[in-house]
């Protein structure tokens, strides 16, 4: 493409539906951070800064005769599934560590965001040979609008072991342990030791006892965080963030002589939850970028294929880009996409810039300035810029969803009615046209479609509902931009 037809492209995107008036990134940081405390589980501590939540769920685990009260709640329902909470804590661990100098006086926040997965990841993983998947029996949960205070539902406890494997959830928690040793490493040396000897024996496990966690525990994890891509990429990923965090020359050749078995070049297009191939070609190529890694130039290639099957002005099957410019992908809660991508966008144009690099997309080249500025089209329509004149994340700007799906924030407070929720009581709450009563700032909803259009009511969950995984790569976007805007 010429010169004036990137210039083109770059005019496009910035001006369609652009409010004008700049944004408040560090504002908008402080508040996808402080959503994490909403999501908590367990034991609330003193500091806790929101305040119409309360203890939840202390006995998780007691059926089962482990301790395994805490973690987050993945969504707007009170279950903890481990899988995508584990991708949570390995994203916002990558946030730090990549955009940790331009978090300010948030990053000791963002740190303790991830303490508050990982310590309860330290307590899925400590019985050899068995890892704790998921807390709560999810068609109890999802037949109940109760807050998680009130909660009176099946906490079955559901684990994989070398009989009932689940390499996909334990390599995405191996992931998670290592990336956040790193984010400890310089703040509390013997906590990062400990995260990282955990890491490297839960990847071991989900090495050697190959199989998917939805196979195992099909009637549990499916159709809600049901792994549809296989295991096979988070075997990758979990060795890729175990090479980052130790250097180690195994994980190293660990990755050469899986790539093609693990199929890393797959489904390039796609990144999150349940499919980690693009994030695990932009991680591997900073090493080759930096010229450290030749033998994995490969993973370059896939990265860079990646990127041109993203970029907007290209006709692509699987992601399409609304009239107000927002990246759509097929399935729920299209923010995770939305982030996900923009997130690899960013990092990757990081990489690029210390390489001097740009990506070849056929007749044009995609530079570090280009990526960084579709990032931060992304970003600029969540807070606001688009349509609706809308921010999709609560309580950012003048306007904002009032109705989310999120038993929490859609009940009363404790405080406002100390009386027990029945299960079948908050029914009137879910139904009522009222805004909720308490407001779960920083949470950013699944968001409009391809059309641009969202309804405010928590009925529509794929739209109103907010998820941990929207928010963590969100933070270390927002961080950049606060430090470069």
């Amino acid at each position: 493409m010429a010169p004036k037809h990137i210039f083109l492209l770059l005019l496009l995107i910035s001006i369609r539906h652009s409010s004008g008036g700049g944004h408040d990134y560090h504002d908008a940081l402080r508040k996808s951070i402080l959503f994490y405390e909403g999501q908590r589980s367990g034991k609330l501590p003193p500091d806790q800064r929101i305040k119409w939540r309360r203890d939840s769920a202390l006995h998780d685990g007691a059926s089962a005769g482990v301790d395994l009260a805490g973690g987050y709640y993945d969504a707007g329902d009170n279950v903890k599934f481990v899988f995508p909470m584990a991708f949570t804590a390995t994203l916002l661990s990558w946030s730090i560590i990549d955009f940790k100098r331009n978090m300010g006086s948030e990053l000791g926040n963002a740190v303790k965001a991830v303490k508050w997965a990982t310590d309860f990841l330290l307590k899925a993983t400590a019985k050899e040979g068995v890892v704790y998947v998921q807390v709560g029996d999810p068609f109890s949960d999802h037949s109940c609008w109760e807050r998680p205070e009130d909660m009176d539902t099946l906490r079955t406890v559901y684990k994989i072991d070398q009989n009932h494997p689940g390499s996909d959830v334990a390599g995405e928690i191996a992931a998670a342990l290592a990336a956040a040793s790193i984010v400890f490493r310089s703040l509390d040396a013997s906590y990062s030791n400990l995260l990282l000897d955990r890491a490297v024996k839960v990847f071991e496990f989900a090495n050697r006892h190959r199989g998917a966690y939805s196979s195992s525990l099909h009637s549990a994890v499916c159709p809600f965080y049901c792994d549809f891509n296989g295991y096979q990429d988070e075997l990758l990923w979990g060795a890729a963030w175990l090479h980052k965090a130790t250097r180690r020359r195994q994980y190293r050749e660990y990755i050469v002589k899986n790539e093609v078995i693990l199929r890393a070049g797959d489904t390039i297009n796609e990144f999150g939850w349940d499919n980690k191939h693009a994030g695990i070609n932009v991680l591997i190529s900073k090493e080759v970028l930096m010229g450290r890694a030749p033998d994995l130039k490969s993973f370059q290639v896939n990265a860079d294929a990646f990127i041109c099957s993203i970029l907007p002005g290209i006709a692509h099957p699987q992601v399409q880009y609304s009239p107000g410019g927002l990246i759509v992908k097929p399935g729920v809660c299209n923010m995770q996409h939305v982030t996900s991508l923009s997130f690899l966008f960013l990092a990757y144009s990081n990489y690029l810039s210390h390489a001097n690099h740009v990506v070849p997309c056929g007749s044009m080249s995609a530079t570090p300035a280009l990526l960084k500025h579709i990032a931060k089209r992304q970003v600029d329509y969540i807070l606001g810029d688009n349509p609706q004149r809308m921010s999709y994340m609560v309580g950012y700007g003048p306007h904002y969803p009032l109705r989310i799906h999120h038993r929490g924030s859609s009940l009363p407070s404790m405080a406002a009615h100390s009386a027990r929720i029945g299960c079948k009581e908050g029914s009137r709450y879910f139904f009522s046209p009222n805004p909720n009563p308490n407001r779960l700032i920083g949470a950013v909803v699944g968001g409009p479609n391809l059309t641009d259009s969202f309804p405010d009511a928590r009925s529509f969950f794929q739209e109103s509902e907010p998820t941990t995984y929207v928010n963590a790569p969100l933070v270390g976007l927002l961080a950049y931009f606060s430090a470069h805007s």
